[in-house]
């Protein structure tokens, strides 16, 4: 970290405030050589929780520079590491909480940015969410909305960004621990003032879940992507040597290894129509989730109407 940068987060974490041309100065100083590094990171965080009313200008930049910090920090770029995740998560906690939308933001679009991120930084997203709705406190929380427990628009929009990111649990698609969250959330305010953007999105989540398709590939996890990228580093000559013997002493490999037209393989076509078959077992999860709240409400009538609707039984 150069002094100038120290010098500039010191003044603007004292004075408790940060004026865009200082915003502009830090931007400058921090990419100055390409990347912005760990104890920069840092001092932003702590200018970021010392500052009382951020610019648009400072979040954009604080979310940029810590989304790519994250991300892009150490190789393969696109991935947080279980230790990075655990990094941010303490950043973020080092007040005692999730303090700002502006952090909020940050933790979204790593998720909704990334190609994979440790398993804890997902799940601490999702609960981040989760509990703000529940309690009705919170950075998406403001005015006379802190007394109720309901899902506003800001969470909704936060939802769907989350829970179909790229680094989400089911890239795509949506898992059963995201699909069984927003049950939960729909039970504990189902009588209250939702965005109406909400029951869509429950619909949708839900039923992705039990009817959508997601590959088994759509996540390669970060220490595979290292030997991956290694690999592909490997001086071309090496490369081309081990291709060659492998042709010269296992002429049909290429056919096992790569595949032949007209091998038995299931499609991506065929393996979409198998996932959006409503299963027996998919049908006795659904029934255990409906009958939690005994009843069938506004929304679960919603769901069962385009789960009928996409599998061909409306």
């Amino acid at each position: 970290m150069t002094a100038h940068f120290a010098d500039l987060t010191m003044k603007a974490a004292a004075d408790g405030a940060i004026s865009d041309a200082e915003v502009q100065q830090l931007r400058a100083a921090g990419w100055a050589d390409g990347h912005i590094a760990r104890e920069e990171a840092e001092a932003l965080f702590a200018l970021q929780q010392a500052t009382s009313a951020p610019t648009a200008l400072w979040t954009d930049f604080f979310v940029e520079a810590l989304r790519n910090f994250v991300l892009n920090g150490t190789a393969p770029r696109g991935y947080a590491s279980e230790e990075e995740s655990a990094w941010l998560i303490a950043m973020v906690e080092a007040d005692g909480k999730v303090c700002s939308m502006t952090e909020l933001e940050l933790l979204v679009q790593v998720i909704e940015r990334g190609v994979n991120v440790a398993d804890a930084l997902k799940a601490y997203v999702l609960g981040v969410l989760e509990a703000e709705v529940f309690t009705g406190t919170g950075p998406t929380r403001c005015g006379g909305e802190l007394a109720d427990t309901h899902v506003t628009h800001a969470e909704a929009n936060l939802l769907r960004r989350v829970v179909f990111g790229s680094a989400s649990e089911r890239p795509a698609a949506v898992s059963r621990s995201e699909a069984e969250m927003l049950f939960r959330l729909k039970d504990a305010t189902l009588h209250q003032a939702n965005a109406p953007e909400f029951q869509r999105i429950f619909v949708q989540g839900v039923g992705n879940y039990l009817l959508g398709f997601a590959s088994h590939t759509a996540h390669i996890d970060r220490a595979r992507m290292l030997e991956l990228e290694a690999f592909v580093a490997d001086n071309k000559a090496s490369v081309g040597r081990f291709m060659g013997q492998m042709a010269r002493s296992a002429p049909n490999a290429f056919g096992v290894v790569f595949g032949k037209k007209g091998d038995q393989l299931p499609s991506r076509g065929d393996l979409a129509a198998q996932a959006a078959e409503f299963t027996a077992t998919e049908e006795d999860w659904l029934n255990g989730m409906i009958e939690a709240n005994g009843q069938v409400d506004s929304y679960d009538q919603a769901l069962l109407e385009f789960i009928a609707e996409e599998a061909g039984e409306a």
